[in-house]
């Protein structure tokens, strides 16, 4: 019973398509770690602004200098890794393409090289601006740290 929409793929091609989408699969899987500790990074900074908004309301005039200080700085930092997330996720996204194409060009003619080439190369442009964001993020977070006496910051604090 021959139709035309038989598809017979020998053994062997799929277990050699595997075995070439294995390195990207492992990318995928350090993206996801990555993207997960962006994540809650961000989630640390969106936390940490929150708790001074909440402060914002019993701040006398020099506490509401800080605050608006200190709320500038987690902007800034939530901004750029906002970024950092998205770039990373498009890194993941296109490893998971470079995957599709890999198994695209193992059972069809058509010649996909290139295109595997240049999504690959658009993945790693991408994980190196995540990157790139996170290491500007982790500048501003440092450049942000007060060393020396605590400052007192809301009412009654150190009372």
């Amino acid at each position: 019973m021959n139709s035309a929409f038989e598809f017979i793929v020998p053994v062997t091609d799929v277990a050699h398509a595997i075995q070439l989408s294995l390195a990207p699969v492992f990318l995928l899987n350090g993206l996801g770690v990555l993207l997960a500790m962006l994540t809650s990074r961000l989630a640390r900074i969106v936390d940490r602004a929150r708790g001074l908004e909440v402060r914002f309301g019993h701040a006398g005039e020099d506490e509401l200098r800080d605050i608006h200080h200190l709320l500038e700085i987690a902007r800034r930092r939530g901004r750029v890794m906002n970024r950092a997330i998205t770039l990373g996720t498009v890194a993941a996204l296109l490893v998971s393409f470079v995957v599709v194409l890999l198994f695209a060009a193992a059972f069809t003619s058509i010649p996909f090289g290139a295109a595997i080439a240049l999504v690959f190369i658009g993945a790693m442009l991408a994980l190196v601006g995540a990157l790139w964001c996170f290491l500007i993020e982790v500048r501003i977070a440092t450049e942000a740290l007060r060393f020396g006496p605590p400052r007192k910051l809301f009412p009654g604090q150190g009372d």
